[in-house]
Order: C-alpha cells, then sequence, then structure tokens
C-alpha cells in the first residue's frame, strides 16, 4: 500500500474499516445468548404461567445454552411488570410472560395507563392458552348455554355471576354472557377462585367462568357442574362438556392465555430464534402432557400468528369493556 497514492490508500482503509465495523457487529449479534435472560412475570411466585414456563423452559435452556431467570413482580394488575420490562433495552435479555388481561383486556379499562402492549412489545409465541368453562351450580336447572340464557332473559336479575376478579378473563366472559343474555344478570366481583367457589356452593353466584384448574375437584365431586367449554375445541379433561360453538354461540369464547413478549425493537433474529426455540419444546410429547395436566392447551403461535390474535382479542374485549361500562377499580 506504500507505493500508492495517498488518495489510493485512504479509500483502501476506509473500505477495510467499514468490513471491519460489519463483521464485529455481525459477531457480536452471534453472541446472543450471552449471558442468562431475565423472564418477568407480572404476578406473585407460585403462579400456573410460571409452572408452564419451567415445564417448557429446561430444553430451550440446553439449546440456548444460556438459563432462563424467572422474576415474578406484581402489583397494580400487573402493570408494574409489563412496565419494567417496556422500559428494558431491546436486547433479548429481558422477556415478559403476561396473560390475557395485561394485553387485551386491562388496557381498555385504564384510562392512564401510559402504554399500549401492543405496540411498546413485541410478541414471542402464545405459548399456552387455559380455555374457559361456564359452570353453575347444582341448584341452575340449565344443562346448557342455550337454557342459561334462556332462565336469564326470562327472569332479570335474579341469576347473579361471579369472578375472581375484575378484568380478568373470568370477569369479561360473564359480562359477555350477560350482555347476550339481555344484560339480565348481576356481577359480583371476589378476591380470588376460592371465594368464587365458596359463594357458588352456598348459592349466591349461579354462573361463573373459572378455568378448568380452580374448579376440578368440585366438578369431580358433584358439586359443581360445566354446561360450556369457552373454545373451539373439547378439553380432553372434561370431554363430554360441549363447546360453546356445539351450544350455538360460535363467538362466545374466552380463556386465560399466556404470551412470550420482548421489548419494542428487539432485533427479528432473537425473536424468531426464540419463538423456534419454544415451538421445538412444545413438539415434545411430554411437554405437551404436563402443559395439559396443569389446565392448558399447548399453542406455539408464531410471532405473526400472536400478533394478529392479540390485536383480534383486544378489539373484541373493547367492545365488552365498552358496552357493559367496565372500569377498573
Amino acid at each position: 500500500m506504500k507505493n500508492l497514492p495517498l488518495i489510493q490508500q485512504m479509500g483502501i482503509r476506509a473500505v477495510l474499516a467499514t468490513v471491519a465495523v460489519v463483521f464485529s457487529a455481525g459477531s457480536h449479534a452471534q453472541e446472543w445468548p450471552a449471558k442468562p435472560m431475565r423472564v418477568v412475570i407480572p404476578f406473585a411466585a407460585g403462579s400456573v404461567s410460571e409452572a408452564i414456563f419451567r415445564v417448557m423452559a429446561p430444553a430451550v435452556e440446553t439449546r440456548l445454552g444460556q438459563r432462563f431467570v424467572i422474576e415474578s413482580k406484581p402489583g397494580a394488575d400487573g402493570h408494574i411488570g409489563v412496565g419494567e420490562v417496556i422500559r428494558s433495552p431491546a436486547d433479548g435479555y429481558t422477556l415478559l410472560l403476561a396473560p390475557t388481561a395485561n394485553f387485551a383486556v386491562t388496557p381498555h379499562m385504564f384510562k392512564n395507563l401510559g402504554f399500549d402492549p401492543l405496540t411498546a412489545l413485541d410478541p414471542i409465541s402464545l405459548l399456552a392458552d387455559a380455555p374457559l368453562l361456564a359452570v353453575v351450580g347444582t341448584n341452575v336447572p340449565a344443562k346448557n348455554l342455550k337454557e342459561m340464557v334462556d332462565y336469564v332473559r326470562a327472569s332479570p336479575g335474579k341469576y347473579n355471576y361471579g369472578s375472581p376478579g375484575s378484568g380478568s378473563p373470568a370477569h369479561l366472559a360473564g359480562a359477555g354472557f350477560s350482555q347476550m343474555a339481555g344484560n339480565g344478570m348481576v356481577y359480583i366481583p371476589y378476591k380470588g377462585t376460592v371465594p368464587m367457589i365458596t359463594a357458588m356452593l352456598s348459592g349466591d353466584v349461579q354462573i361463573a367462568f373459572p378455568t378448568l384448574t380452580g374448579i376440578i375437584g368440585q366438578l369431580k365431586a358433584g358439586k359443581l357442574r360445566a354446561i360450556a367449554v369457552l373454545a373451539r375445541q373439547r378439553m380432553t379433561e372434561v370431554p363430554d362438556v360441549p363447546t360453546s360453538a356445539e351450544s350455538g354461540y360460535p363467538q362466545f369464547t374466552g380463556g386465560n392465555w399466556w404470551v412470550l413478549a420482548a421489548p419494542h425493537g428487539t432485533t427479528p433474529r432473537i425473536i424468531d430464534r426464540l419463538y423456534n426455540e419454544f415451538k421445538t419444546s412444545l413438539g415434545d410429547a411430554d411437554v405437551r402432557k404436563r402443559i395439559n395436566e396443569l389446565g392448558h392447551i399447548p399453542i406455539g403461535y408464531s410471532p405473526s400468528e400472536t400478533m394478529t390474535y392479540l390485536r383480534s382479542e383486544s378489539a373484541r374485549y373493547k367492545t365488552i369493556v365498552e358496552a357493559g361500562k367496565i372500569t377498573a377499580e
């Protein structure tokens, strides 16, 4: 290079410098993940979402060569944990595992939330879904959804529906059912599934829409009766319970699903890698069996499929929230 004119030397150096930068950036990108990844769950430790994630995680950790560190960040209906992830660097080392309410329900109930989860987060995959069930007390004569709708229409104000918390999918399912039945029901909120079930057993609440996990014992004991699964397919754990579609209400669906997401702007290559690894994990028969035992259906939507689903669910719940004038309490 010494014998070349100065201008040519400068040009060659510039090209070499550019190549070095590109190569360096590429090698750094390939290093991900170079350290453990933090997974924030916006609820107290020991939740079913944590159990589901721990079923899938080991195989993914082995293939990635790094482990996941689960952090529970409860508070403000999950918004504290969600907000922390949104404010984190979009580097693939902070992820969020959050449910239906945080993506599709409470954003329509809080006027000053400060963020839109559908634009502030990049979905990786909808991992699993726990369909809701329409469950009635043994003192309720209805044997299916249509009969229950007819009873409510015939006696406005006579029947109560409960939920384990305002803003939960169970609450919105109850509100949607009441709207479907002519807004003839009274809503009674409870602080958790256990007190709600107690109210059903005593006859204070006639219908509720829990997931299977919380009421499987009462169903087996004949103390409560499931009249529909709010999904498009029956559940293997309760094969004799028809779906809402089979009952004549195909649009009446609901579930507590879980989405893995990253801060908006995370490199698509990282998003795709995580999706493919979790999809592979969900393809394992033992993993799927263990998720089923937790009362959930393994899903594994792609990032684009997950975003499409989130937008659809958000729009559906927004309609229910606005029609019922439901606000955060």
